[in-house]
């Protein structure tokens, strides 16, 4: 039995990672401070005996014993991680430092979950890892884009000064239960927003595109590449590489809800990226020829019966 910390494990994602790793036999320990992760993620975990909660923020320096790390602690949308943009980059900056240094001491194996971010507005379509970004580095996302480049380079410098077995994963837009209502992230919203029948908010034309994976393919590659060889570091891109325009997922949210909304156009915010899609050739090549398995239709259907019962539709 592997003893495994994650930080940022009451999260959307976190809980989910906690959840397969219990379920695939480990003793898991969630990090979390509770600023976006909730306790009702995990919930159905907590009379599990090989499952245990420690509420901590990884700015400061934490000490325990582990095999294995996975680092998730961060606000993820936009909507959280510009409510305190210096907590925001000090979180990722300050806790990959501390989490590295506790990898360091205790030699264990710890894992990065970056972004897509780090490619920011991208001049290179679909992104491929070796492509560097296009990133504003003092935007009003800069906390959040700079704050994970920052946390990617710390990981490859503790990797060639000091032996650190790292792995670095870059993460593209996820979705699924226990996505909070009121997150700001795009599909969250269009769901909300059609399920009380309220018009759905389109920034910019609406053909701005999107790739969208369902949690439990994201969680697959996490898992896969913890368990590749140590030569392989990352980073990796983990995402699904087929492209949706906003229009075409409201249309579909619409149609999946059975709603009476209709389409409402604003401004595009700051920095917005017009085109998000990984290149997965590499994740392929690395994980075990993983690729996505939920379609968008599907993940949906999951996703709003989660939701209609979060919000009481």
């Amino acid at each position: 039995m592997r003893k495994v910390l994650v930080t940022g494990g009451a999260g959307f994602i976190g809980s989910h990672l906690c959840e397969r790793l219990l379920n695939d036999g480990n003793e898991v320990i969630c990090l979390d401070n509770f600023f976006t992760g909730s306790k009702e993620n995990i919930l159905h975990l907590l009379q599990k005996p090989y499952f245990e909660l420690i509420r901590h923020d990884i700015t400061m320096p934490f000490f325990i014993e582990v095999d294995e790390i996975y680092n998730l602690a961060c606000p993820a949308s936009p909507i959280h991680y510009q409510y305190n943009p210096i907590k925001t980059i000090k979180t990722s900056v300050m806790g990959a430092i501390n989490m590295l240094g506790l990898a360091k001491r205790i030699k264990a194996r710890i894992l990065q979950a970056s972004t897509s971010e780090v490619y920011g507005d991208p001049a290179v379509h679909p992104q491929t890892e070796n492509y560097w970004g296009n990133v504003n580095p003092i935007g009003v996302r800069s906390c959040y884009d700079e704050g994970k480049r920052c946390a990617e380079t710390l990981f490859f410098d503790y990797h060639r000064q000091n032996k650190v077995d790292i792995k670095v994963v870059r993460i593209f837009n996820t979705y699924g239960p226990r996505m909070h209502p009121n997150d700001g992230r795009v599909v969250s919203n269009f769901i909300v927003q059609a399920l009380q029948n309220k018009d759905i908010t389109i920034y910019g034309s609406g053909k701005q595109t999107r790739s969208f994976q369902y949690v439990d393919d994201l969680i697959e590659g996490m898992i896969r590449m913890m368990k590749t060889g140590s030569g392989i570091t990352g980073p990796v891109n983990i995402g699904n590489p087929i492209e949706f325009t906003m229009i075409e997922l409201a249309e579909l949210v619409i149609k999946l809800t059975g709603s009476k909304s209709k389409l409402s156009f604003h401004a595009l915010p700051d920095d917005d990226p017009v085109q998000r899609k990984p290149d997965i050739r590499y994740a392929q090549e690395v994980l075990n020829n993983w690729v996505p398995d939920v379609d968008l239709e599907q993940g949906l259907i999951k996703t709003i019966d989660y939701l209609k019962h979060k919000i009481k539709i």
